[in-house]
Order: C-alpha cells, then sequence, then structure tokens
C-alpha cells in the first residue's frame, strides 16, 4: 500500500467534476489497490472520508470509515442521494483544506445509492455524522469544497491563512 498526495485548496483541480466509473472496474486490482492507498491515506492524514477527486483521480468514488476503531471502512462508488430530510449544523473540516473548520448546514438525514467495493449496487438510509461525510465527499466529486459554504470574506481568509501556513512550512523546510 501507499500513502497518496491530497490535493489542496486553492488547486483548481479540485473543482473538476468527476466522471462516472464502468461498474465493471471496480473489482479489478488495480481499482482494490487504489481503494487500499485510499483508506491508507486517509486513516494517516488522519480523516473520516476521501474523495478520488482529493487525489487527483476524477472518477466519482469514495472512501470514508466515521468509527473511532477505524474498522468500518465503507466504499461508495458513484453514489446518487435518493433523498434527504431535516437539517444540521455541523462543523466540518477538510483533508484539502487543512486545519481549518467551519460550521456547515446539511441534510440531517440521507438516503444514498451507489455500488459498493464487491460491485454489487447498494442503498443505505443514514443520519448524522455518517450522512454529514457522504454529502461532503460527494460535493467533492462535483467539484465544490465546504469552504464555498462560508460567505466569499470567510472565503479568502481561508485561502489567505492557508497560503501563509504554506509559506512558513517552505521556509522551515529549507
Amino acid at each position: 500500500m501507499a500513502l497518496l498526495p491530497i490535493l489542496e485548496f486553492p488547486d483548481p483541480r479540485l473543482r473538476t467534476k468527476a466522471a462516472p466509473v464502468d461498474p465493471a472496474q471496480i473489482t479489478t486490482p488495480a481499482f482494490q489497490t487504489l481503494l487500499d492507498d485510499m483508506f491508507e491515506t486517509m486513516y494517516e492524514a488522519p480523516g473520516i472520508g476521501l474523495a478520488a477527486s482529493q487525489i487527483d483521480v476524477h472518477q466519482r468514488f469514495m472512501v470514508i470509515d466515521v468509527s473511532e476503531e477505524k474498522d468500518h471502512p465503507l466504499v461508495f462508488v458513484n453514489p446518487e442521494i435518493l433523498a434527504k430530510s431535516g437539517e444540521q449544523v455541523y462543523q466540518e473540516g477538510c483533508l484539502s483544506v487543512p486545519t481549518i473548520f467551519a460550521d456547515v448546514t446539511r441534510a440531517n438525514e440521507i438516503t444514498v445509492q451507489a455500488h459498493g467495493r464487491d460491485g454489487q449496487r447498494f442503498e443505505l438510509h443514514v443520519d448524522g455524522l455518517l450522512a454529514v461525510c457522504i454529502q461532503h465527499e460527494m460535493d467533492h466529486l462535483e467539484g465544490k469544497l465546504f469552504v464555498d459554504y462560508l460567505s466569499p470574506l470567510k472565503r479568502e481568509m481561508v485561502r489567505k491563512k492557508l497560503a501563509k501556513q504554506r509559506k512558513l512550512q517552505q521556509s522551515d523546510a529549507a
């Protein structure tokens, strides 16, 4: 397995809309290895979700594990939200927007349909953190980031803070 580089805001590649995955591709060794690498990258970061778009693979799939023990890995290939209800505000962070957290309003309950790691279609009705995470990762597949829910002023503040952090990291490495 291997750690994969994660694209960071404001990288324009994060704005790419992902293409559907051919379901026949899901069970191939190459795709399965990519899923393993994505889980390893997500756990190491550490995070609870990672969309393929974040690793510069612009196909519609993502990996998620919201369990405390990191023992409930979920794979969603070509996910679609079939239903949404309720509303919740959750403080979100993102591996592509490191160290930044902000309140985002999303649906409290969703029904999602996708192909799993085994290539089989499934439907899941979820709420709470898992519902938030699925919606967040699906935004990545549409080329959208959680900072897009912020005001333009706050988004610009985030951009400047991240640029300053990168500059500090580069001077520390030199």
